[in-house]
C-alpha cells in the first residue's frame, strides 16, 4: 500500500511540475558578485541626497547599532536588486494581530479626503468584510474615490454580490488575474496570485503585512477574552505596519502598477501623488516582487541579508519552505557562529505547507539552527530581524510560491530603535513556543516522517 501510494505521490508531482511551468529562482551568488560594490544611496521627500550625506547616515547608523558590516553590504545590494530608493522621514508603527491593525486601517480610512487605495489576497464575505464594505460605501457616497483589488483565487470563497454591491455605488473594483481565462484582460497564467495585502489613503499613510481582510484575525493572539469568545476557533497572529511619510510614494506606484498591468478601467483623476513631507526619523525602503521580474528582489533582499549576517537572524514566518540557496544561507550563517532562529506555526491551516517544511528540521537543528513552533495561535506572521538594525515586514512567506509566482510586497527599516520593537514582538513569540530539540525530534514516529517526505515532495508548488 505504502509503495503504491508514493508511486501516486511522484506521479502527480511530476504533472503538476510540468503544469507549473519552468520558472526557477536567481542564482543568488552571481547577482551578489555582481552587485557587490556600490556606494549607499538615500532620498528624502526633496529627492536624492549628495554623497557626503549618504556616507554620514550610513556612519551615524553603524555607530548606533555596534558598527557592522551589514549595514554597508546590504544597503549596497538591496538598492541594486530592489530598485526602489531608502527613504528617510517615515513614522512607522508596529501593529500585533488583527484587531490592532484594523482599528489603525478604520481611523484612516474614516480621515480619508481624497482617495483610498485597497489591495488585498482575501477580502471575505463576513462581519470583518462587511465592516470593510460599509466604510468605503460611505466614504465613495462622501465623493472620496475607493480604488479596490482583490485576487480571484484567494477570493474563490467570497461571493461576486460583495463586491458588486460596491461597484454599484462607484467604486472601481478590479478582479487580479481572474480564474475564468475567458474573462482574463491579460496572458493568464493560474499560478500567478496577487498576495499583496496593501491600503494606501490619500497617497500619505499606508498600512501592510500579512493581515487579510477576515474575522479569522479579529480575536489575535493577545486578546485572551475574544479568543474565549471563539470557542473554538483558532486565534491568528499576525503582524503589520503603518507608515507615514516619503515612501507611502514608492508604495502607491506599486498599486496603480498592479492596476495597469491588469487593466482596470481607468483610474478617477484623484491627487494620487501629493507632495510628502517628513513623518518621522525611520528609513525605509520599500520592495515589491512579481513573477514579471525574474530577480526576485524580495527573495534575493532576504537572501542577502541573511549572507550578510554577523550577529542574529530571526525569522518568523507562517509558511515554511525553503529552497536549497535559502537552506544554505541559513546553514551557513548558522555555521559561522551567527544566532539563527526560526519561529514557525506549530499547527497550520495547510497541513501539506506544515509537513513539508518539517521535513528540513533535522537539517537545520545538526547545523546549530534553532527552531521553535508557536502554540497558543496560528502564527501568520511574515518578519525578520537581523543584527539588531535590519527589520523586514510583509505579505511574503518563505516558500516558493511567494518567490516565483506571486506578487508580493515587503519594506525594510533599518535602524537600531524600530528594531528593539521587533525584537520585544519575536521575545513574546517565543515566549509561546516550543523550542525544538534535535534528539527528541530525532525520535518521531515513521508516520510523521512519511507525511514530511511526502509533503517535500510537493515543496515546488507550496
Amino acid at each position: 500500500m505504502l509503495v503504491r501510494i508514493a508511486r501516486f505521490v511522484v506521479a502527480s508531482t511530476a504533472l503538476l511540475l510540468v503544469a507549473a511551468g519552468c520558472v526557477a529562482l536567481p542564482d543568488t551568488d552571481a547577482v551578489i558578485d555582481r552587485h557587490g560594490e556600490q556606494a549607499a544611496r538615500f532620498e528624502n521627500a526633496e529627492g536624492p541626497l549628495p554623497a557626503r550625506k549618504n556616507a554620514a547616515i550610513v556612519a551615524d547608523l553603524k555607530r548606533k547599532s555596534g558598527d557592522i558590516d551589514i549595514l554597508d553590504k546590504q544597503i549596497a545590494l538591496e538598492q541594486a536588486i530592489a530598485g526602489g530608493p531608502l527613504m528617510l522621514g517615515n513614522r512607522v508603527i508596529l501593529l500585533e494581530d488583527g484587531a490592532a491593525t484594523y482599528r489603525a486601517m478604520f481611523a484612516a480610512i474614516r480621515a480619508a479626503r481624497d482617495h483610498i487605495n485597497l489591495e488585498s489576497y482575501i477580502i471575505e464575505d463576513d462581519e470583518i468584510g462587511h465592516q470593510f464594505a460599509d466604510l468605503l460605501l460611505a466614504q465613495q457616497r462622501r465623493g472620496i474615490q475607493v480604488n479596490l483589488i482583490y485576487d480571484s483565487f484567494g477570493g474563490i470563497n467570497t461571493p461576486k454580490a460583495f463586491f458588486e454591491r460596491m461597484q454599484q455605488e462607484g467604486i472601481n473594483i478590479l478582479e487580479f488575474n481572474p480564474i475564468n481565462p475567458l474573462a482574463a484582460k491579460v496572458a493568464w497564467r493560474f499560478n500567478h496570485r496577487d498576495h499583496r495585502k496593501l491600503l494606501v489613503v490619500d497617497g500619505r499613510t499606508a498600512f501592510l503585512g500579512g493581515i487579510n481582510i477576515s474575522s479569522v484575525y479579529s480575536s489575535g493572539s493577545a486578546n485572551r477574552r475574544a479568543r474565549k469568545a471563539a470557542e473554538n476557533k483558532v486565534a491568528w497572529r499576525d503582524t503589520d505596519l503603518q507608515i507615514d511619510g516619503p515612501v507611502v510614494g514608492e508604495l502607491q506606484k506599486m498599486f496603480i502598477e498592479t492596476w495597469t498591468k491588469q487593466r482596470g478601467k481607468p483610474l478617477a483623476a484623484r491627487d494620487y501623488f501629493p507632495e510628502l513631507a517628513a513623518q518621522g526619523k525611520d528609513i525605509v525602503r520599500a520592495i515589491g516582487s512579481t513573477p514579471d521580474n525574474a530577480n526576485s528582489p524580495i527573495y534575493l533582499t532576504l537572501v542577502s541579508a541573511i549572507g550578510n549576517a554577523e550577529r542574529q537572524i530571526h525569522l518568523t514566518n507562517a509558511y515554511f519552505v525553503p529552497d536549497p540557496q535559502l537552506l544554505k544561507a541559513l546553514i551557513d550563517a548558522a555555521g559561522r557562529g551567527v544566532d539563527v532562529k526560526l519561529i514557525l506555526p506549530g499547527k497550520s491551516d495547510s497541513a501539506v505547507v506544515f509537513q513539508a517544511g518539517r521535513s528540513h528540521y533535522s537539517m537545520l537543528l545538526k547545523a546549530g539552527v534553532q527552531i521553535y513552533e508557536r502554540h497558543g495561535a496560528l502564527l501568520h506572521s511574515k518578519t525578520a530581524l537581523i543584527d539588531g538594525v535590519w527589520s523586514c515586514v510583509g505579505s511574503s512567506n518563505l516558500d516558493w510560491r511567494s518567490f516565483v509566482d506571486n506578487d508580493e510586497v515587503n519594506v525594510v527599516v533599518l535602524g537600531r530603535d524600530f528594531a528593539q520593537q521587533m525584537s520585544g514582538l519575536i521575545a513574546r513569540d517565543i515566549e509561546g513556543s516550543e523550542a525544538i530539540d534535535l534528539e527528541h525530534w530525532e525520535q518521531r514516529s515513521m508516520l510523521l516522517r512519511l507525511k514530511e517526505w511526502g509533503a517535500s515532495l510537493l515543496q515546488r508548488l507550496l
